[in-house]
Order: structure tokens, then sequence, then C-alpha cells
């Protein structure tokens, strides 16, 4: 390479770095090789080099999204059994997923027994929104009400709620698993009202609604969080058995039977004896 090249990569590297042009910098000198075999022009040249940034700074951009959502692991659709779950329509998911509901500013209830995929879908369309540029955050119900008593008493109460009132999407995860103290209960129907025609919501429950007062305390509190959580909402059943509770007794079928090679029904299990994404959430 001839002298005055040298300088003129080193200077060309520079003025990209300084631009925060990264992807530019690693691609150009690759992508000029391959576009003088190819006897492409200038302009076409530069169109992909810029089409390669935009590309991995789209990537990194969901890549904070997706960790700033704080999901426990990350799901998606693909790896859903619709199969399993007839009761849930893989049409009206689909359409979930192109997160049309968040511009309107509509909710999402996953009802079901435990065990039936209602985290899996939750996490599965929250990463969809992620993705397509949305500000989501993942919560599993007690542990947000801890945070916002927390919150309360430490005199930040309203800056977390400044935080919730920018996302979004808020999911809400497993409501009903264990009853929420009088305070709590009021402090979590603070952030719904505030969410209301907002923010869009995802909840999952194991609870019916005629439940929801063993967990909210009182009908007056539960009737005014139902009446703005079903308001333009999506509510979604996920019948059945538990994936859990079946992939129990495929085992205890093969451990009897005196087989190993799982059931045709059985979800498999890895090489630490944990059960697959689809089971390893309600």
């Amino acid at each position: 390479m001839k002298a005055l090249e040298a300088k003129s990569l080193v200077l060309l590297h520079h003025h990209l770095k300084a631009l925060r042009l990264p992807t530019v910098g690693a691609e150009c000198e690759k992508v000029a090789k391959q576009a003088a075999q190819d006897n492409v022009d200038h302009l076409s040249y530069l169109l992909q080099l810029l089409e390669l940034e935009l590309l991995d700074r789209e990537k990194r951009a969901a890549d904070r999204r997706l960790k700033a959502a704080h999901f426990p692991t990350i799901k998606s659709l693909e790896n859903f059994d619709f199969s399993a779950r007839p009761s849930v329509s893989k049409v009206m998911v689909a359409e979930l997923a192109r997160c049309e509901f968040i511009d309107k500013r509509e909710n999402v209830i996953l009802v079901g027994n435990p065990g039936t995929g209602k985290s899996h879908l939750a996490t599965a369309l929250a990463t969809s929104a992620c993705q397509r540029g949305y500000r989501v955050r993942f919560y599993r119900t007690t542990e947000l009400v801890t945070a916002l008593i927390e919150a309360r008493d430490e005199r930040a109460f309203l800056r977390l709620k400044a935080q919730l009132a920018k996302l979004d999407l808020l999911v809400l995860d497993e409501l009903g698993y264990v009853p929420a103290s009088k305070v709590g209960a009021e402090l979590l129907f603070d952030v719904i009202s505030s969410a209301y025609e907002r923010t869009s919501l995802i909840l999952t429950t194991n609870l019916p609604f005629e439940s929801w007062t063993e967990v909210l305390g009182s009908e007056r509190l539960t009737g005014a969080t139902l009446d703005r959580l079903t308001h333009r909402c999506r509510i979604i059943e996920t019948k059945g058995e538990s994936y859990r509770l079946r992939d129990a007794k495929s085992r205890t079928r093969r451990a009897r039977d005196g087989t190993t090679a799982p059931s045709s029904g059985a979800k498999p299990v890895d090489n630490e004896g944990t059960l697959d994404e689809d089971n390893t959430n309600d």
C-alpha cells in the first residue's frame, strides 16, 4: 500500500470514529474491494456502507431495549406450541406481535392456569415490541408492588412513576399468586390508572376476574382496576394442562415403563434437568 493511501485510511478511520460510524469504519475496505470487483459506482458503494451502519445501529438499539426491559428470559412466538393451546388464536397473537395495539394504547390480558404459556406469550409479544422500537419494562407484579412501596417509603415514588410513564408497554406478570397489602394494592392501582390510555399493558393472571378481590382486597378497587384494564383490551385464555405437569407425567410414565426416550407429547429436558423454554414460563 502506498504511503498516501495508508495516510488516507488513517484519516478516514479517525473521521469515522469522530462521526460515530463504527460499522462503516469496520466494513469500508472490504466493501470497497468488492465494489471494485463488481464495478459498482461510488453512490452504490456509499449506499451499501450506510445500509450496513443502519442495520447494525438498529440491532444495537434493539439489544439495549431488550436489556432495559429486564426480561427473566427471552421468548419467541416461534417456540410457542399453539397446537397444545387451541384456545389461543395464532392469528390474533400474530396480529398483536405487529404491535399496533401499542399505538392504539390497548391492553392485553392473558388468563389461565399456571404452566399454560401465559408468561411465554407475554414475553414474546413484549420482545417483539422491543425489536420494533418500543420502550418496554417487564415486572412480576409482586416485584413491582414491592418497588412501589419501597419508593414511597424513600420518597422516590413520583420518580418511579415518571419512569414508568415514559414506557410504551408495561408487562405485569403473575398477578394473583400473592395477595397484595392494602397499600400495595392502592399503589398498583395508581400505576394502572396512570397508564390508562397512555401506556399499553400486558398482564398475566391465573385468576378469573371475579376472584381479583383476593389480590386487590376490596371490591371497589377491583372494579376500578378492571374498568381501566378491560376497556380497549384483548383477552386471551390459555386453557389446558400445564406444560410442567404434562412433562412430569411423561417422565413418570417413562420411568414406570423403563424407557428413556421422550414420548411424542412431552417437552424435552436439557442437560441440567430443567425444562425447555416452553415449559419454564406460565
